[in-house]
């Protein structure tokens, strides 16, 4: 049993922070945390904490398989197994060292799963802490009360490395040291920043250095676009709130600095939902099975804050590293969600819009050199007038004269004659029939390319680099429009711009999945 305990799960980040959790729960001020590998190449954690320490009879109830509840139901330490489980996650010996006052002698008391596996027995040992133990505790919580882990034999953090002393095995042990920094940075945010007044202060170092709150939210920077309070009652009464909190983060470049903009870590990972239980991270960022990760929601992340006395609500599993929801916090949890979904996507869209544009620029060229050696071929309607302040023309075709709503306009580039490529077009089409004025004053059959349709995002700009490609769908978007102000007569008119609206709409739903180009 005690060698399958090892085995529940636990990531090396997350096994550090629940050991942490007790560091708290004890009300300590300052945590100190070393991870080190010795000159033998042995890697070995140390928890420091200046919390409130343990007798013997404590120490005895903390090193315990299923400890005795804590006293306070609000405490980070829930089941009494975290302390163990974590630490035999990646160690074989842990210990822990601790007095209850200043004055008192250090008691130690050590788990040996190799003294277990060897007697049979679940006989934890108790015995002094060494000479080093001693002077390393009090130079570092000095003549009070507190509490040292320690975890040795370290033998599943580096084990598929032959070598311990060797390059990759040291790059990796420093690897996991900046993601274990990077992860305490997040989950202890509330209680590492002293401005923060929903968390006791906290004092977190890691190898000798502060660890610095990160906020996913960007307080000073994001739009808080929802707030609500979803109130709950327990079966047996108990009452208490789910806060709700969604933030839309600007877009690149719309933050202030560079700084603030390097320090929100804006990508695909870190968009979703962020639970805290007790002001503690225990989840995310995802979106809860709601939703997948999808680009263009990479500015929208959303606070879910509860307390402890909705555990049972949310059935809390051991590493507290995940929550449960019923359908109606299902339900409840998407309509807070859908609005502010759509605000971000916005937002998001409309950066990608401008980036699509400027690299739409001159990739239509080849296309409308193309089409204007070949127009000559084309049966085309003739515009008979135009005017480009009320965007209307009258044309003559097989039909007949016909007056038409269109745009007129002598183009920002010179070369784009017959495709034109625009930031939007009314309804959300991606084309439309267009006139357009060359330079010497000739009115020419052009297609208006909606550069900020999905289509256009997910086909063309994948593509913009591939000249065949390009011009093969703008001599299509092209033909169209030529086709349709041939056929297009007062009784039909409206018929045309249906097909338009379906047609784009369709390509909208079809394009949905495709990943979202690089723009940059």
């Amino acid at each position: 049993m005690v060698e399958g305990l090892r085995d529940t799960g636990y990531v090396f980040k997350t096994a550090v922070a629940d050991v942490i959790d007790n560091s708290i729960a004890a009300e300590a001020t300052v945590i100190d945390v070393q991870l080190k590998m010795d000159f033998r190449n042995n890697i070995f954690l140390k928890i420091f904490d200046n919390g409130i320490g343990m007798n013997e009879d404590g120490l005895l109830n903390a090193m315990r398989y299923g400890a005795k509840v804590r006293a306070s139901l609000a405490s980070l330490g829930k089941f009494g197994l975290g302390l163990k489980t974590a630490s035999t996650a990646f160690c074989r010996k842990l210990s822990v060292v601790s007095r209850e006052r200043g004055k008192d002698d250090l008691v130690k008391a050590t788990w040996s799963l190799d003294h277990v596996v060897a007697k049979g027995e679940w006989e934890v040992l108790i015995g002094d802490a060494s000479e080093g133990e001693t002077k390393e505790f009090t130079d570092l919580i000095g003549e009070r009360a507190g509490t040292l882990v320690i975890w040795e034999n370290v033998d599943r953090l580096l084990r598929n490395f032959s070598r311990a002393d060797g390059k990759p095995a040291k790059k990796a042990l420093s690897l996991h040291e900046q993601e274990l920094r990077d992860h305490l940075s997040l989950v202890y945010q509330r209680y590492l920043n002293h401005d923060d007044k929903r968390a006791r202060n906290v004092v977190l170092r890691l190898n000798g250095v502060n660890v610095d709150p990160w906020s996913p939210f960007c307080d000073a920077e994001a739009l808080l676009a929802k707030e609500e309070l979803i109130p709950c009652e327990m079966p047996d009464g108990t009452k208490s709130d789910i806060r709700l909190r969604a933030f839309i983060l600007p877009r690149k470049e719309e933050f202030k600095t560079e700084e603030s903009f390097k320090a929100a870590k804006l990508s695909n990972a870190n968009q979703g939902i962020y639970i805290y239980r007790e002001d503690r991270l225990i989840h995310g960022p995802d979106w809860m099975k709601l939703f997948t990760k999808e680009p263009h929601y990479t500015l929208l992340r959303v606070e879910f804050s509860f307390n402890h006395k909705l555990d049972e609500a949310f059935h809390i599993d051991i590493k507290k590293s995940q929550i449960i929801l019923d359908e109606v916090l299902y339900e409840r949890l998407t309509d807070f969600l859908n609005p502010v979904r759509r605000e971000a996507e916005q937002v998001y869209r409309s950066g990608q819009r401008s980036k699509t544009t400027r690299k739409a620029q001159g990739a239509h060229d080849t296309s409308n050199r193309n089409i204007s050696g070949k127009q000559g071929d084309i049966n085309q309607p003739e515009v008979v007038n135009s005017d480009e302040t009320k965007g209307e023309a009258t044309i003559q075709n097989p039909q007949g004269q016909v007056r038409l709503k269109i745009g007129v306009s002598a183009p920002k580039n010179p070369a784009d004659i017959h495709i034109l490529p625009v930031d939007m077009i009314e309804d959300g089409l991606l084309w439309q029939p267009a006139i357009t004025k060359s330079e010497d004053g000739k009115t020419h059959i052009a297609a208006r390319i909606n550069t900020g349709h999905p289509y256009y995002q997910k086909v063309y700009v994948p593509n913009l680099s591939t000249g065949v490609t390009i011009q093969g769908m703008d001599a299509l978007l092209w033909g169209l429009s030529v086709s349709e102000l041939n056929c297009t007569s007062d009784a039909n008119k409206r018929m045309f711009e249906d097909l338009r609206f379906e047609v784009s709409r369709n390509l909208r739903k079809l394009v949905e999945d495709l990943p979202e180009p690089e723009t940059e």
